[in-house]
């Protein structure tokens, strides 16, 4: 499939984003921004999110393939290679397929186990907005915004919100497709070893990566490391912003 991409920089060694679930390519402007000072930054809207197209099937190795596609068409090799949540796993899965063309592996805030559901109330709060009925925006948050106190959260969500015409509201997402295949997002990576330099990124307020999933991590990339940034959760990237290039500066400017 081919996703929807935009490029930033002019030179210097590819470093391709992956976003998270729920996210677009747009979530990751402003650090790439930043990171394309030295490198060519590819900012990625995965299948049935952003501006990449809809389809029936999603899996991670549907979405590693269609990373190959723009790895292949762009002729990229020697990557820098990142990706926060559902985007780490599809950078993870990528990497074992594909570590001979990778220089590097960012994994921002995810672990390579089965997670339990646990965006039921995302999705029930996303498919209560009657998009056929509602008229503006501002309906949508206030729907939005009764499952919902944090505003950061709210605001998220809705940056997925588009007019189709001048009277119609949609999701860029696929959400009925997310919805039914969450499982699968969900999935643990394959026991397969890969021994491309790797970090592992997590924020300390976040339970996605524990202390006790290291050794497996490990098993799986033993040539990787974990850093913790303490003051954040999840959004890493989002919630401390300097901080979170500082560590990504630091391990990928090492060679």
């Amino acid at each position: 499939m081919k996703l929807h991409y935009r490029k930033v920089g002019e030179s210097g060694q590819p470093l391709i984003i992956l976003h998270g679930l729920f996210g677009t390519s747009d979530n990751w402007q402003t650090h790439a921004k930043l990171f394309a000072q030295d490198h060519v930054v590819y900012l990625v809207d995965q299948r049935n999110h952003g501006h990449s197209p809809h389809t029936d099937e999603m899996n991670y190795y549907a979405m590693a393939d269609d990373l190959k596609e723009i790895f292949d068409s762009e002729k990229i090799t020697d990557a820098i290679l990142m990706g926060h949540s559902m985007g780490g796993k599809t950078a993870m899965f990528f990497a074992q397929e594909h570590a001979r063309l990778l220089n590097k592996l960012i994994v921002v805030d995810m672990g390579i186990k089965k997670y339990p559901p646990h965006h039921q109330l995302i999705f029930e709060a996303l498919m209560a907005v009657d998009l056929d009925k509602v008229k503006t925006r501002k309906e949508v948050e206030n729907s939005v915004s009764s499952y919902f106190q944090d505003q950061t959260v709210i605001q998220f969500l809705l940056k997925n919100l588009y007019w189709t015409d001048r009277e119609q509201l949609a999701w860029r997402m696929n959400l009925q497709v997310l919805y039914r295949d969450i499982e699968n997002i969900l999935a643990a990576i394959p026991h397969k070893k890969v021994d491309v330099p790797t970090l592992f990124l997590r924020g300390g307020k976040s339970n996605y990566v524990l202390d006790e999933d290291w050794d497996n991590i490990r098993e799986h990339f033993p040539n990787a490391r974990l850093e913790t940034i303490e003051k954040a959760g999840h959004w890493v990237h989002a919630e401390v912003p300097k901080e979170f290039y500082d560590a990504v500066h630091a391990f990928i400017g090492k060679q």
